[in-house]
């Protein structure tokens, strides 16, 4: 059972009212940490980050392989559609480095130069792997346009089997990254997990357009060339919806509703915090920082208020791992500034 204390404090006193019940173990939290509030669990937030490198570790690794393959698939077998799907590959094995290196950064610890930390390396990742997604768009497209009308010969026939393997594999490892993506918060990993998907659909379009090419002859050649385009058109539209969505982030946008009601629900659950007039919730790396106006009586002393201030702090550290920090304001109520 945890102790706690009812004392007049000044303002509280005056009205009538006594200063609520408090957990003397928020108050040694305090003293032992000088006034400084640590997260209670820090493993958390390192936990989510080898999650986060080992999904993107394992990207690479099955990109090289599928890359390599598809490459000699299609200087081999005489598909451009299969040898665009390569190099599509290939590029996103060099997108998995660069998320992989962005979420080593992004465990740095704060430092002179860089006071809040180095988280926003992930975003500059997911940044970067868009922008790769849209080069090699454009790459793959123009010598798609430059080989209609080529004559080509008749794709091979195991050619198929390469590309039926790689839809099975880019779906899986989109489903998995999907996963990893949203439990961790990556904005990088759901990045790697979104292109991987529009690999799927590229894949299987290569698989049909050399499946009607077996099947009709070399009058249908030409549908490789139009699977290519057809490659070109999904992974630039899935480029320019990652640099959208990753962009945002890198201005600050405002936290998903659902976690900014928790946030709000909780500090207005800590004592003395009579309302929250302010909360700003932004993303930062996997985790957020924490912005928050909080509204206390007028009269309280600066030290209660101090103390007030530090107990919505803790309260929501050890409540929501991914939070880095918060800045806690404290409003005096009521508040006349909210007029203004």
């Amino acid at each position: 059972m945890h102790e706690t204390y009812s004392t007049p404090i000044a303002g509280w006193a005056d009205s009538g009212r006594q200063w609520p019940p408090i957990r003397w173990s928020s108050f040694r939290r305090l003293r032992k940490g000088k006034g400084r509030t640590v997260k209670s669990d820090p493993e958390s937030a390192r936990s989510l980050y080898r999650e986060a490198s080992w999904a993107a570790l394992l990207g690479l690794i099955i990109n090289l392989g599928l890359g390599a393959a598809k490459l000699v698939g299609g200087l081999v077998g005489g598909s451009f559609a299969l040898l665009s799907d390569a190099v599509n590959s290939l590029g996103d094995s060099l997108a998995s480095i660069v998320v992989v290196v962005a979420l080593r950064v992004a465990q740095k610890p704060p430092d002179a130069e860089h006071p809040y930390g180095h988280t926003r390396a992930e975003a500059v990742a997911a940044s970067s792997v868009a922008l790769l997604i849209i080069l090699s768009a454009i790459y793959v497209g123009w010598q798609a346009i430059r080989q209609i009308g080529v004559a080509r010969d008749l794709p091979a026939t195991w050619t198929l089997w390469i590309a039926g393997s790689n839809v099975v594999i880019k779906e899986a490892l989109s489903q998995y990254k999907v996963r990893v993506g949203r439990r961790t918060g990556s904005s990088a990993i759901i990045a790697n997990a979104w292109d991987h998907r529009s690999d799927a659909l590229c894949a299987l379009a290569v698989l049909i357009s050399l499946a009607i090419v077996r099947l009709g002859g070399p009058d249908y050649v030409w549908v490789d060339q139009a699977a290519a385009l057809i490659v070109v058109a999904a992974i630039l539209w899935t480029g320019i919806s990652l640099y959208r969505s990753s962009a945002s982030e890198l201005m600050d946008l405002q936290a998903d509703d659902q976690l900014v009601s928790k946030i709000r629900k909780t500090a207005e659950q800590v004592t003395g915090v009579i309302a929250v007039e302010k909360l700003r919730v932004r993303k930062t790396g996997l985790e957020y920082l924490v912005d928050i106006h909080i509204e206390g009586d007028a009269k309280l002393t600066v030290d209660a208020g101090h103390q007030v201030s530090h107990l919505v702090k803790d309260r929501l550290l050890d409540d929501f791992a991914t939070l880095r920090d918060v800045l806690v304001h404290l409003e005096p109520h009521p508040n006349d500034h909210r007029a203004r």
